[in-house]
């Protein structure tokens, strides 16, 4: 992923980095050592955010192991995700975090196995043994969903294959990946479940990297003796896996479905409905590769629309190095727009859905791009931190190569992330914290929200190559209170309800929220929509629509509330649902 920097884009970048260093920001700590920021710019804007990271004080004592040993082989800097899953069922996530393994004949002594940590009230305590996780893998990304319909949710664990599907029996999980035909054997990234068919059961789309193995792993450098992490320019690309349930086992449907491409480099995945037809579509970004937009064709194949789109490159018609992204509404148009995390020295991409099925490129003009051009993005999330009914934005950062700094003195190795405000209009104004807390550097990968204390606003699990996970614990709603959406779909809709619409009005705003799986980098955040609802009492309209065509609504729902809503109890379908 470090590429060479041609004359005409080094001096661009100059010139750009000059403009950054002139951009403030205003911040202050609560004495206490909690970030306590307002971005700088029109004192109205300002937004309150107060985060601590407490993931010692709770009990996760993850530590990432990345195998590394002194070859600087490709998977060690890649990093995994985590996920927010609650296995028992018990109304609390817990948290799924992620990890490599020792590489043969070097051993390491540090973790060898993922960790799942059982949420009790809050606090966090680590079951993995007896959750029958405890089985070595080095892995990248990880989705969950009830494919089988028995009212738990399954994982799915990608990385340096074979992957592996742990269904749950009851807060046990088994490895039925060999026996259900999803063990792909590849360098996997992220997946995500869905069901593009309607047929009411779980399908899974699953990526994967390049073509690495530590035979064939290649010699880089960047001063011309001492080996660097290769770029992913060096390795062949990999071709995407759909496997599609029939029955509770899978069928790949790779090639039928018309999405059999190995010259992906895959990274990040989101199965949503970008153009409104009421069928989930899929976006993959891709690592120095275009982009790939595949539109759903409703038949059981998909047509990749990406440079038609207007995603499949920047505003120069160059492959972006992209990695994690995430889907919203974010400037209250009801269509949902992307946001995706680039390399170092080409900012983020901030798609609008302009509608008839194309996106422009708003973060060139805008402070989400303006600050993040130096940065390398990988965990990339949308969420209302404040509660406020806007959708922010918060980006996990860090660099490939920890030699980075020798060729590119602007560019760290570890990095702060980056938090997004949304100001309304389609605007953003960026939180850069003074205290150690959301200020402190790190070489973040996934990325991943819940309400895991149950007091109404998202939190954020991150996870670093190589170091500790932190858990960013919201307490910046500032009295603003939520409503929290649990989708639980019928016999027309997958059970998790993934692919469902939501809109609800409050206040005079209206929000509108898709529920979906994998996101971010290689992670998956609960399955729970939560709407901010600022000074509002209550809700007065929610509206959901299921992939099945049946719509709930409910009205008065006051704030602060935490309700389930079944498609068993939805008015039957009339027209077909649409952005």
């Amino acid at each position: 992923m470090i590429r060479r920097i041609h004359l005409a884009a080094w001096a661009a970048f100059l010139i750009t980095s000059i403009a950054i260093a002139g951009c403030g920001t205003r911040a202050k700590t609560d004495g206490e050592g909690t970030a306590v920021a307002t971005p700088a710019g029109d004192p109205a804007h300002a937004a309150s955010v107060n985060f601590k990271n407490v993931a010692a004080e709770v009990g996760i004592d993850f530590v990432h192991n990345t195998g590394a040993f002194g070859k600087k082989w490709l998977p060690e800097t890649m990093g995994s995700g985590c996920a927010w899953i609650d296995y028992d069922s018990d109304g609390d996530p817990d948290a799924l975090l992620l990890c490599g393994m020792d590489f043969s004949g070097h051993p390491t002594g540090r973790r060898q196995t993922c960790a799942l940590y059982r949420n009790d009230g809050g606090k966090f305590v680590d079951v993995t043994r007896e959750a029958g996780l405890d089985k070595p893998m080095y892995a990248m990304g990880a989705t969950y969903g009830d494919y089988d319909s028995d009212g738990d949710p399954d994982v799915y664990i990608t990385g340096l294959g074979p992957d592996r599907l742990y269904r749950n029996d009851g807060g046990h999980f088994v490895d039925v990946a060999k026996a259900l035909g999803v063990d792909d054997p590849g360098f996997g990234s992220s997946a995500s479940w869905f069901d593009p068919d309607k047929d009411g059961d779980l399908d899974l789309w699953s990526l994967n990297y390049v073509q690495w193995t530590p035979e064939t792993d290649i010699f880089c450098s960047l001063d011309g003796t001492n080996k660097s992490y290769c770029t992913p320019e060096a390795y062949q690309g990999a071709a995407a896996r759909f496997f599609v349930n029939d029955g509770g086992k899978f069928v790949d449907r790779t090639k039928e479905a018309g999405v059999l491409d190995p010259s992906g480099k895959a990274l990040g995945l989101i199965c949503f409905d970008f153009d409104g037809d009421g069928w989930d579509d899929v976006f993959v970004s891709n690592d120095t590769q275009p982009n790939f937009l595949y539109k759903n064709n409703g038949n059981g194949s998909f047509t990749e629309q990406g440079m038609i789109a207007g995603i499949a490159y920047d505003e120069a018609g160059r492959a972006r190095g992209a990695m994690g992204v995430d889907i919203a509404d974010y400037d209250g148009s009801g269509r949902p727009s992307l946001i995706i995390g680039n390399f170092s020295n080409e900012m983020l991409s901030l798609y609008h859905n302009e509608g008839s099925g194309f996106f422009i490129d708003a973060a060139p003009t805008s402070e989400v791009g303006h600050q993040s051009l130096l940065t390398l993005a990988f965990g990339t999330l949308f969420l209302d931190v404040n509660l406020d009914g806007l959708p922010d934005i918060f980006v996990a950062n860090g660099h490939v190569e920890n030699e980075i700094q020798k060729v590119q003195s602007r560019v760290s190795y570890a990095q702060p992330p980056h938090l997004f405000m949304g100001l309304g209009n389609g605007k953003f104004d960026d939180v850069v914290p003074t205290s150690d807390i959301l200020r402190e550097p790190m070489v973040a990968r996934g990325a991943a929200y819940a309400d895991y204390d149950g007091d109404g606003d998202l939190d954020i699990l991150v996870t670093t190559n190589g170091g500790p996970a932190k858990l960013f614990r919201n307490d910046g709603a500032d009295g603003k209170r939520s409503i929290r959406i649990h989708l639980v779909g019928g016999a027309g809709t997958n059970r998790d309800g993934f692919g469902a619409k939501v809109v609800l009005t409050a206040g005079g705003r209206t929000q509108t929220s898709w529920s979906r799986a994998g996101h971010s980098y290689c992670s998956q955040s609960e399955n729970i929509l939560t709407f901010g609802l600022g000074e509002a009492a209550n809700a007065d309209e929610i509206v959901v629509t299921w992939p099945s065509g049946k719509t709930s609504k409910l009205t008065n729902i006051a704030a602060g509330s935490k309700i389930v809503v079944k498609e068993a109890e939805a008015a039957p379908a009339t027209a077909q649902a649409s952005t």
